[in-house]
Formats: structure tokens, C-alpha cells, sequence
């Protein structure tokens, strides 16, 4: 099999193929569990498209060839004439909280993920192994698993408190970054921009970055600044990456604002040039010109320090209301607003429902308040202190999307949520991501072939969590498989109509069996837990 490696790896897909139904026929793969017959085979490496039926026992490949097995091989039997057959997606970057209430993972599953890795963004759950423990008694409709993380740590240890950790308090961080990847975390996740990771200094980032790598783990970042300090950034990052000696992952990679747009031809330059230093770096990224995240966003991050109380308190003060106010105004102006309060989208707003779905200009004007960034920063302050609320903002460029999506080193994932039809207005990603990529990028536009995209959804995440046996389809590989029509898959659903699942990705199969069948969710729930293996 290492030789077969190699010949993957140098292109020569049709004679590993040879050697495929070579093992096959030493295995005697029938009787199977299941057999997918007929399909057009990509194996996650970027290689060409194959004809050939695969055949899996329990929740194992055990074989792929390209002539036919035998009549009745399998148990049950996919006809997949027409069709490509793919290795299961990885979605590196999931918001998979709500898996508890939510375990069929329908939103993730429809678009062919069959294992999600949550905790981005700094928010790993802790105590890790009792949380992952709980999971992994959950009828999952696909595979899941975490990282560890920084705030959630930072908040257990110290509260959201805008000060440098004690020694005592970075010792016990550490010690909780590195009881996580006993329990099986796969790294470190951080959200610099939001509270509390924002008050954290580099030096804190590193010592927890190297617990984590110690233990043969990867550090995720949500950049401090996506902004106007991208590149300040990214430099941090690639810092911390070089210092703690730890693979990287610029997550949901993106340039934020117009006076940003064009800079991810510097950012890609940026960690082309920390590869070559010998920094392990890589990118993923959702395919949207919008990103996701809360109201408090535009609130400036010294003011959230100690909570709803806290900011209440601060903005009771009149001159702090108004330094709150006029950092508002900025951020309106010139990040996540884009200058334009049309291109704040509600998402879900417990306090209003009746926002979900509509701007903050909408709301301005309802409230009769001038519809500028000064008008609506007062709104914007209420919404925090009334419970936040989930937001859209519309301030990327496509061609920056296009670049990074094109670059290699990019991963594809959602920065989705397990989300339901009905609830809220969401962004479209939670529903769309993979299929969007398949349809609009790779069919309609070009923009990627189909091989290299299924690359970036399989073999490459799972290489950077160190899953051999995952995101391949190769003798002995997990069965996590999807089936993809490449004439029609794509997304249905839009921003102002997200909740539809997407169309043309008729089987998704999850540790060798079906939980998607003919295009509808089945009942089955084989999803497990899964764990790093914590290696020193």
C-alpha cells in the first residue's frame, strides 16, 4: 500500500487502479455489506475520475475495482451510473453546539459531511472528555469531533477579564489545553477578535499552542482582525505558528471591507512565505462574499470586558457611552458594516423576531433614527445589552473568495451551525457550503475542477487532523462516503431563504452505512466521537 501511495501521489491513477482490483480479488470482498456500483470514483487526492464499483464490510473499504463484481456481492446495492462517488466531506471549521438537541446533523449530512470538527473560533468545550463523553452516547448522524478552546478555557480560568493571566492562571490554562488532548482534542482553537481571546497577548497564545503541540496537536485562529488589521493578523498567526512549532490554520480566511478588498493576494503571499520559512500553515473557507457572527461585533471589544452587567454600567456613563458610541461608528464605517447599513442582515434576534431577516437599516428607519453609522450605533449598543443577536454581514469581494478558494493550501468548510428549518433566517452556509463549491465554482464558473475541489473537502482536511484512514477512497479507508450528481448538485437556499437543502447529492453513507438515501435523510444514525490520538 505504500507503493500504491506513492503512485497516487504521482498521478499514475490507472495503474493503482490495476493493483486496486489486484488486492481486491486477494481479499474476496464478496459477500459485501454494501456495493456501489458503476460510479465515477474520485479517491480525495486530486486524481482523475475513475469507472468502478466499491464494495464495504461493517465500516471499512474492502475494495475498489474497476471491473465489475460479481452479481449480488453486496448485501444492498447503490446503482451509481452517472454519478461520482467521493470520499465523505470534512468540514474543518463546524459550529456543531447544538449536536446534543440536533443529533441527526441534518443541515451538515444533506451537503455530504460526514464528520464535522467543532470548537472553532476558541470555543472547545471544557471540561473536554465529560462533553465528548456525553456526545458520544447520541444516536449522531455523522462523525464529530473538537478542538479545545482558548476562550472557553481563558473564561473557565479567569473570566472575561481584560488583563494578562497570572502565572498560576496561564499554569492552569495549559494544564486544561493539554487534559483536553488527552480526551481526545485534535488542537487549539482561538477567536482573538472576540472576548475574551482578545485580551490575551501573543506569548499567552504560544505557551497554550505548545501544550497542544505537544501532544501532536494543530492551532486554528479566527485572526484578531479581519479588517483593517488583516495583515497584522495574519502575521500574528504565522508568530505563533513558527514560535510553538505547531501546524496552522487561518480559519474562514476572508478580507473584511472595502478598503480590504484585493489583500488576500498579500495574505496567500504571506503564508507562501512562512511555508517555505518551514511554518505548517493552510487556510479554509466558507464560498460567500458574507460572513456570520454576532451584534456585539461592532461593539468595541474594551467595553464587553465583564459581561452584559458591565457594558449596561458603561453605557449609563455618558462619556463612556460615548467613546462606546463613536467605536460603533467606526466599526460600522469601516469593518464589519461595510459603510453601509444594508449590509448588516439580521439572523435570529430572540428579543425581536420580527428583525430576522432584515437590516439594521431596515430598523433604523422603523425607529425613526437618522440612517447613518451616528444613527444607528445607539441601536446597535441596545441590541447587545437587550441579549445580542446572530447576524449576516455582507463585506467581502468575490475575487478575494475566488483567489483564496483557487490557492492550493484551502480547505473548504462552512463556519456553519447545526441549524432546523424555520429557526431564524441563518446564514445560507449552514445548508449550502459544499454544494454551492460543487455547483457554482466547480460546474458554472470553473473556478476549480471537480477533483481538486473534492481534494479540498477531503483528503486535505484530513491530513491536517492526521486521519489516514479518513477523507480517502482506498482499501482499508473508513466508509465515509458521498455521492455526488455533478449535472445538478448545488445549493437552494439564499440569503433571504436559506432553510432548503441542497440538490444532488443523493447517498451520503457514514461508517459504511447509508444516512442519506435517494436524496432524503433515512433514519440510521451511525456518527461517532471521534478522537485524536495524543502523541508526544
Amino acid at each position: 500500500m505504500k507503493l500504491l501511495g506513492s503512485l497516487l501521489a504521482l498521478g499514475t491513477f490507472a495503474l493503482a487502479s490495476h493493483m486496486l482490483v489486484a488486492e481486491a480479488a486477494a481479499q474476496s470482498p464478496c459477500p459485501a455489506d454494501l456495493v456501489i456500483r458503476n460510479g465515477q470514483v474520485l479517491d480525495g487526492t486530486g486524481a482523475a475520475a475513475v469507472r468502478a464499483d466499491i464494495a464495504v464490510k461493517g465500516d471499512r473499504i474492502v475494495a475498489i475495482s474497476t471491473t465489475p463484481l460479481s452479481a449480488k456481492c453486496g448485501a444492498r446495492e447503490v446503482d451509481a451510473k452517472g454519478l461520482t462517488v467521493t470520499p465523505g466531506f470534512i468540514d474543518l471549521h463546524a459550529h456543531i453546539e447544538p449536536i446534543l438537541s440536533m443529533p441527526d446533523a441534518a443541515s451538515e449530512v444533506c451537503q455530504g459531511v460526514t464528520l464535522a470538527l467543532g470548537g472553532p473560533d476558541g470555543g472547545g468545550p471544557s471540561p473536554f472528555g465529560t462533553y465528548a463523553d456525553s456526545v458520544a452516547k447520541a444516536p449522531l448522524g455523522m462523525n464529530v469531533a473538537w478542538l479545545a478552546g482558548h476562550n472557553t478555557i481563558r473564561t473557565r480560568v479567569m473570566g472575561t477579564a481584560n488583563r494578562a493571566p497570572t502565572a498560576d492562571e496561564l499554569a492552569k490554562m495549559v494544564l486544561l489545553v493539554r487534559e483536553s488532548m488527552r480526551d481526545g482534542a485534535f488542537g487549539l482553537s482561538t477567536g482573538l477578535r472576540y472576548v475574551p481571546g482578545y485580551y490575551s497577548k501573543v506569548d499567552e497564545v504560544i505557551a497554550l499552542a505548545q501544550a497542544a503541540r505537544d501532544s501532536g496537536g494543530i492551532y486554528t485562529s479566527h485572526l484578531r482582525e479581519e479588517g483593517l488589521g488583516l495583515l497584522d493578523g495574519v502575521a500574528e498567526a504565522l508568530e505563533i505558528g513558527r514560535r510553538a512549532h505547531i501546524p496552522v490554520v487561518l480559519t474562514h480566511h476572508k478580507a473584511i471591507g472595502r478598503e480590504m478588498w484585493g489583500k488576500s493576494v498579500v495574505t496567500l503571499h504571506m503564508a507562501d512565505s512562512a511555508r517555505k520559512a518551514g511554518t505548517d500553515v493552510m487556510q479554509d473557507q466558507y464560498p460567500y462574499t458574507a460572513s456570520s457572527t454576532g451584534f456585539s461585533v461592532l461593539i468595541p471589544n474594551w467595553a464587553l470586558a465583564g459581561g452584559t452587567a458591565a457594558l449596561k454600567k458603561r453605557a449609563a456613563d455618558p462619556a463612556l457611552r460615548d467613546s462606546i458610541l463613536k467605536g460603533t461608528v467606526f466599526l460600522l464605517d469601516h469593518d464589519r458594516g461595510g459603510g453601509d447599513l444594508k449590509r448588516v442582515q439580521f439572523a435570529e434576534v430572540k428579543w425581536q423576531r420580527n428583525l430576522e431577516g432584515r437590516t439594521l437599516y431596515d430598523w433604523a428607519k422603523e425607529r425613526g433614527v437618522p440612517l447613518t453609522s451616528t444613527g444607528a450605533a445607539p441601536l446597535v449598543l441596545e441590541g447587545v445589552i437587550k441579549g445580542d443577536a446572530s447576524m449576516v454581514y455582507h463585506i467581502m469581494d468575490e475575487a478575494d473568495v475566488r483567489r483564496i478558494m483557487q490557492d492550493p493550501f484551502t480547505a473548504i468548510a462552512s463556519d456553519g451551525g447545526l441549524v432546523r428549518p424555520g429557526d431564524g433566517v441563518p446564514h445560507p452556509r449552514s445548508y449550502g457550503t459544499f454544494p454551492r463549491v460543487l455547483g457554482t465554482y466547480v460546474r458554472e464558473q470553473k473556478v476549480l475542477t471537480l477533483p481538486e475541489a473534492v481534494r479540498k473537502m477531503t483528503s486535505l482536511p484530513a491530513k491536517r487532523l492526521g486521519l489516514a484512514d479518513r477523507g480517502c477512497l482506498r482499501v482499508g479507508c473508513v466508509a465515509d462516503i458521498t455521492v455526488i450528481d455533478p449535472a445538478t448538485v448545488g445549493e437552494r437556499g439564499t440569503f433571504s431563504d436559506p432553510h432548503h437543502y441542497p440538490v444532488g447529492i443523493p447517498w451520503v453513507i457514514v461508517n459504511g452505512v447509508p444516512v442519506v438515501e435517494n436524496g432524503a435523510l433515512g433514519k440510521a444514525r451511525p456518527g461517532k466521537v471521534v478522537r485524536h490520538a495524543a502523541t508526544r
